[in-house]
């Protein structure tokens, strides 16, 4: 008997069949990029300062600038150690009595007594409307600004469940398809939100679809080819992520109202609802539903497009796993230490940090977005390069260890951080798909306790960037770098999979986790997964 493989290394294990659906499938990290980073641009906070009716309608009457407002309104603060103008106090001061005049001398506020602001906040726009201005997120309502990136997460959390589940019943196109229509209504439902709540409503359903779809796309890819090119797509399938990373600066750019920036970033997945045709199912997938005929019948497309002959007639046959069967194989390839489980959330805490944090340093936000995007670029390629000559460990260690030292630096040096937790965290998702057999994948990258964990550190993650950024700019960096610092060094605790195969059944995930010592305790419980194909000479 000869493994699905075996057929698959006949039909073209990495063909033009594949490339195409490899290329196609990529495009989904694009709009997912924007949709996870968008916050930086659609969140942007800029400069502002109590509103005061009576002094905004002297400044509009005189001409004054919005700084001659502010300096009449705001009063000066220490923020970070330095004299700044508050954002969140003003002068007490009745402007309707007072004998201010357009020519006359700026008053001498200092020692008056200050208020919290109550009629809201004036905006020194700098070309951007966001939904922080919109509904006034700052101040004491700024944690409600973060609320959106962490209901993004929580959709995550949610939704990965239900299309991971989806995706084990109803395989991974049809899970894919349905998450770019939920992503489709839910994208266009957030650009017209009328008001706060039902933003943070909208918000969470296109994370449902979002991160599950993407998943999805990974797992339907890594299915469709050979064992030899599993590495190679997975990884680069994560570096389209980044490319998108590379649009959203010039989309942002351009497109300077953060609803019409959310419908340009929503528009590629009513596209994708049109790749129905061109995309199959997974053939593995109906492997472990007995649908035999249909992956004969996908298999012979795929040998026709790559141009090659089958030379052999086929017949399936193998013993394939009963609904409980499988339920407890699911469970057992969910199991996890620990260490891992702080390496999922401290890798999705501080990448998803460092990016966030590109909305609150003052400087040209797209040049500082743009430039940080290309150095996470190379990450792919030199996880490729370096990682079978160097293993796991060593390298995932030493990226997160550099974290620190660099994020503390104010120079483009500092770049190369970002760069390490890219590298760190595409190496923690790249590790756990040598653990397990593509049949599972999906459970346990997006339905399982790591995911999971990956979705907890993205909600977390906007609460411990803004809100200790307020009592001090640089705090959230030492909590980051301090994380990313324990994480490198436990990492080292783990064994190294470097050499061991990649499993493609629930047997051969027994011996790979033998070899590692990676199991938590106890063996797999017996399977009764046989299925293989039967090949007899001859031609189709």
């Amino acid at each position: 008997m000869t493994a699905f493989d075996d057929l698959l290394e006949e039909a073209g294990a990495f063909g033009r069949c594949q490339r195409r659906i490899f290329a196609l499938l990529c495009l989904v990290s694009l709009p997912f990029a924007g949709v996870y980073a968008g916050i930086v641009f659609q969140g942007f906070t800029p400069d502002h300062w109590c509103r005061d009716p009576a002094l905004a309608e002297r400044r509009q009457a005189c001409g004054w600038s919005l700084a001659d407002g502010r300096r009449l309104t705001a009063p000066l603060v220490n923020v970070s150690g330095e004299l700044q103008r508050s954002s969140c106090e003003r002068y007490e001061v009745d402007w309707n009595v007072t004998a201010l005049t357009c020519e006359a001398e700026e008053p001498h506020l200092s020692g008056r007594r200050t208020t919290a602001c109550k009629e809201g906040w004036e905006y020194d726009y700098e070309g951007r409307q966001s939904f922080v201005t919109e509904f006034d997120l700052v101040c004491s309502r700024g944690w409600m600004a973060d609320m959106f990136q962490a209901s993004l997460n929580v959709g995550f959390l949610v939704g990965s469940i239900a299309i991971g589940y989806l995706a084990d019943r109803s395989g991974s196109k049809m899970s894919f398809l349905m998450s770019a229509l939920m992503n489709a209504v839910a994208g266009i439902l957030v650009a017209v939100s009328p008001n706060y709540t039902s933003l943070l409503v909208f918000r969470s359903l296109s994370g449902f679809g979002v991160k599950g779809g993407w998943m999805a796309g990974q797992v339907l890819i890594t299915e469709m080819v050979g064992v030899e090119f599993r590495r190679t797509v997975g990884v680069l399938y994560q570096m389209f992520f980044s490319v998108g990373l590379l649009i959203l600066p010039l989309l942002a750019f351009f497109i300077t109202d953060w609803r019409w920036l959310q419908l340009a970033i929503t528009a590629p997945y009513v596209l994708f609802l049109s790749s129905y045709r061109f995309i199959p199912e997974s053939p593995r997938w109906l492997l472990s539903q007995n649908k035999k005929s249909q992956v004969v019948k996908i298999t012979e497309s795929i040998a026709k497009e790559n141009r090659r002959v089958l030379s052999k007639n086929i017949e399936v046959h193998g013993d394939l796993p009963c609904s409980s069967q499988q339920h407890k194989q699911e469970n057992s390839a969910r199991r996890s230490t620990i260490l891992q489980l702080f390496l999922w959330f401290t890798s999705a805490v501080v990448y998803q940090g460092w990016i966030m944090r590109l909305g609150i340093l003052g400087g040209n936000v797209y040049v500082d977005f743009l430039i940080s995007g290309l150095v996470e670029f190379p990450a792919a390629f030199l996880i490729l390069f370096t990682i079978d000559g160097m293993g796991r460990r060593l390298p995932f260690a030493s990226l997160c260890s550099v974290c620190p030292d660099l994020f503390l630096l104010k120079t483009t040096v500092a770049r190369i951080g970002r760069l390490g937790i890219t590298m760190a965290f595409d190496m923690v998702v790249f590790v756990n798909t040598e653990l397990y057999p593509t049949f599972v994948l999906a459970a346990v990258l997006s339905a399982g306790t790591w995911g999971c964990l990956c979705d907890v550190g993205g909600i977390v993650a906007p609460f411990l960037l803004y809100r200790l950024a307020v009592i001090w700019l640089e705090l959230p960096l030492i909590i980051f770098g301090f994380l990313a610092f324990l994480a490198g060094g436990l990492v080292l605790l783990l064994p190294e999979t470097r050499g061991v195969p990649l499993p493609d059944s629930i047997q051969d995930v027994e011996p790979t986790l033998d070899r590692t010592q990676m199991r938590p305790g106890g063996r797999f419980p017996p399977t009764s997964v046989q299925t293989e194909l039967l090949f007899s000479h001859g031609d189709l």
